[in-house]
C-alpha cells in the first residue's frame, strides 16, 4: 500500500521535532510537516481545517465537540502542558498580596476561552477560593492592537466579561491602572521593562506550581493532537499510527533530557532539574493516554463548564473517541 500523504502542523517542541525531522515516522504515511506557533496553527485548523494532523487548543477542541462542530478528532497526545502560576501579573500598589485579594478586581486576558485562562480560573477557585464570578475579566490585545474588534464569548454562566475598546491594549490598561492585573502567556512589556508598578502574583511561581502538583496531582494539559475527522474515518488505522509516533518522539525527547555525558541543551543543571522533576512527579511525568490523565482532563472539562463555555456537559471519552 502506498503511504498516505498527510500534512502536519505543530510547533517545534523537543517532543515533536523527531517527527518533523523525519527521525520518527508516522507508519503508513508520508508526512509533510509545517512548523507553526500554536496560535497560528489553531486559527488555521479551527477556521478552515487546513491540516490533516494539527496541534489544537484543548479548550477550543472541547467546545467544538460540545457543539458538534469539530472538524478534528483528538488523540490523547499532549504536545503542550504547563502550570500557569507564572502567568498572573498584578499591580504592585493595589494591596494584592495573595490570590484571595483578586476578589472584586479587574483582570485582563487575551481570550477568555484560552486553555491557560480556563486553567488559571480553575485553580484560583479550587485552591484559593476565588470564584470566576468574583473577578471582572477584561478581554483585549496584550501589547499592540491585533484585532479590529474584541469579541467576548456568549456564556451560559454568570461570569462578568468585558471587551476592551478598539485600539486599546492590556499592557497600557495595566500601566494606567484601569485593570488590576492580567493573564499573560508572554510577560507584558511593562513587566519586561521592570516597571515597579507591576509584579507577578506568585514571585516564586515554581514553588507554587510544585505545591499545586503535590496537593492536586494535576499537570494541566494545554494542547492536544487532532486528526481531520474525515481522514480518520477514511483510514481507521491512522489514529493509532499518529499516537504511536507522538509517543515515540516524546520518549526520545525525555532520553535527551537525561543525557549527562554530552548535554544536548544549553542549561548547565538541566539533568539535575530533570531528576528533581521525576522525584516529585514520577518517571512518566509527561504521560500520554487517557487513563494517566483522566483526573486532569476531567478537571479541565469541569472548569470549562463552570466558565459557561460548553454547550453541553462532556466526559473525557468524548474528547478522544477513537482507539489508540
Amino acid at each position: 500500500m502506498d503511504p498516505v500523504p498527510i500534512t502536519l502542523a505543530c510547533w517545534d517542541y523537543d517532543r515533536t521535532l523527531p517527527i518533523l525531522r523525519g527521525l520518527v515516522p508516522i507508519e503508513g504515511c508520508a508526512v509533510h510537516g509545517t512548523v507553526l506557533t500554536p496560535q497560528e496553527a489553531f486559527v488555521r485548523a479551527f477556521t478552515g481545517a487546513e491540516f490533516d494532523v494539527s496541534e489544537l487548543s484543548l479548550s477550543r477542541q472541547a467546545q467544538a465537540v460540545a457543539r458538534g462542530t469539530n472538524a478534528y478528532v483528538a488523540i490523547p497526545a499532549f504536545p503542550s502542558r504547563a502550570f500557569r502560576h507564572a502567568s498572573l501579573y498584578v499591580r504592585a500598589d493595589r494591596g494584592i498580596a495573595a490570590p484571595q485579594d483578586l476578589r472584586g478586581r479587574r483582570i485582563g486576558l487575551v481570550n477568555f476561552d484560552d486553555t491557560a485562562a480556563v486553567v488559571i480560573r480553575g485553580l484560583l477557585e479550587d485552591v484559593y477560593g476565588v470564584a470566576r464570578a468574583d473577578v471582572t475579566w477584561v478581554v483585549g490585545d496584550l501589547d499592540r492592537p491585533r484585532r479590529d474588534g474584541i469579541a467576548v464569548p456568549a456564556l451560559s454562566a454568570a461570569v462578568p466579561v468585558e471587551a476592551s475598546a478598539p485600539g486599546d491594549t492590556l499592557d497600557r490598561q495595566l500601566v494606567e491602572g484601569r485593570i488590576d492585573g492580567l493573564i499573560g502567556l508572554v510577560p507584558p512589556p511593562c513587566f519586561q521593562a521592570r516597571d515597579p508598578v507591576v509584579r507577578r502574583l506568585f514571585p516564586d511561581w515554581a514553588r507554587e506550581e510544585r505545591a499545586y502538583w503535590a496537593a492536586t496531582g494535576l499537570f494541566p494539559v494545554m494542547h492536544v493532537v487532532g486528526i481531520r475527522r474525515s481522514l480518520a474515518e477514511q483510514h481507521p488505522w491512522l489514529p493509532k499510527s499518529v499516537f504511536a509516533a507522538f509517543a515515540a518522539a516524546k520518549d526520545l525527547a525525555m532520553a535527551d533530557l537525561a543525557m549527562l555525558q554530552a548535554p544536548k541543551t544549553s542549561l548547565p543543571w538541566l539533568v539535575a532539574a530533570y531528576e528533581d522533576t521525576r522525584a516529585l512527579m514520577g518517571d512518566d511525568f509527561w504521560a500520554y493516554g487517557i487513563e494517566a490523565n483522566r483526573a486532569v482532563l476531567a478537571a479541565t472539562l469541569r472548569h470549562l463548564r463552570q466558565d459557561g463555555l460548553l454547550a453541553r456537559d462532556l466526559v473525557v471519552e468524548e474528547l478522544f473517541p477513537l482507539p489508540v
